[in-house]
Parts: C-alpha cells; structure tokens; sequence
C-alpha cells in the first residue's frame, strides 16, 4: 500500500470513529471530533503504532470511551 492510500485509510478511519462517537455519546459532530483530535488515540492511530488502525472502528471508539473518560467532560 502506498503512503497516500495508507494515510486515506486512517482518515477513513478517523472519520468513523468520530462519526461513533457522537451517535453512542449523543453529542454534535464538532464535539466528537474534538475529543478525537485530542485523544492518545489520535495519535496513535496517525503514527501506525501498535498496529491500532486494523482494528474496526466501533471497538476503537468504545476504549476511547473507556479508556479516555476525562475528555468527555
């Protein structure tokens, strides 16, 4: 896979997660996105580590739910 379509894919990726977001935590687009954008998850997800961005994109939102309960504040 080349760089372009790598970094398409975690857009994608991000997009989704986002999008679940704001339907399982009823909040508007704006605030899904920045609690993503400001999550380690985010970070994760755009450096590749773990191998994080193969997972489907509900179970990363539900362990940013989990995981990250301070940006929901």
């Amino acid at each position: 896979m080349t760089k372009s379509a790598i970094d398409r894919y975690r857009q994608n990726l991000s997009i989704a997660i986002i999008g679940e977001l704001s339907r399982v935590k009823k909040i508007p687009m704006r605030k899904a996105t920045d609690i993503f954008y400001t999550s380690r998850l985010c970070g994760q997800i755009a450096k590749g580590l773990y191998g994080i961005d193969n997972l489907d994109y509900k179970y990363l939102a539900s362990d940013l739910i989990d995981n990250e309960p301070e940006l929901f504040q």
